[in-house]
């Protein structure tokens, strides 16, 4: 965090909490304020309802939050691995109350991960905090796809909503990211071929 706040021109910078570090407000607050302290703008923490104590506490110390739902890699195996969460209605009906829940406990804003665009659709229209997703469609206020995705390093078969913005590109890395800047700015990406329904 320290090394891309002292890079940055001028983005949003958000770090991850790690791992195990945000179990309890007290030890959430020490994580986060550490993050804080070497340049971090916002933290974001994966997590549903069992977040709202530590987020009331990060928001009464000033500490903004981003709260991940839907697919998190950080709980995926008690998941059952890489899948589109919140297919069935009382799936969708149990995120969007969630998400409703995080909302008024301050977090600053939603990341919906792996879910149904038609759901990110309903979540970010019923909250007042930005909506940002990851392979929830292109409803949602702002879209991320991770760096080794846009890039396409990775192993294997690619997820549903991952493009590889690199394959085909004469131009090379700094090129892929402004495509992925463009695409998502004029709307074709994500498109109707990296969405769930």
């Amino acid at each position: 965090t320290r090394c891309v706040s002292a890079a940055r021109p001028q983005a949003l910078l958000m770090a991850d909490m790690p791992f195990a570090s945000y179990s309890q407000p007290q030890q959430a607050l020490t994580s986060a304020a550490e993050l804080m302290r070497a340049g971090a703008e916002i933290v974001k923490l994966e997590g549903g309802t069992w977040l709202v104590p530590i987020l009331e506490c990060l928001h009464e110390a000033g500490i903004p939050t981003c709260s991940h739902l839907g697919l998190r890699p950080q709980a995926i195996n008690r998941l059952g691995g890489y899948r589109v969460q919140g297919k069935s209605s009382e799936q969708a009906a149990a995120l969007l109350q969630e998400a409703q829940i995080l909302s008024a406990a301050g977090t600053s804003m939603l990341l919906l991960e792996c879910v149904p665009s038609i759901l990110a659709q309903e979540i970010a229209q019923n909250v007042p905090e930005p909506v940002i997703g990851i392979g929830a469609g292109p409803h949602t206020d702002a879209q991320v796809l991770v760096w080794h995705d846009l890039l396409g390093l990775f192993p294997g078969k690619p997820a549903k909503f991952v493009k590889n913005f690199l394959a085909g590109n004469p131009n090379g890395i700094e090129a892929a990211v402004r495509d992925y800047v463009t695409a998502v700015k004029d709307g074709s990406f994500p498109g109707p071929e990296h969405c769930y329904e």
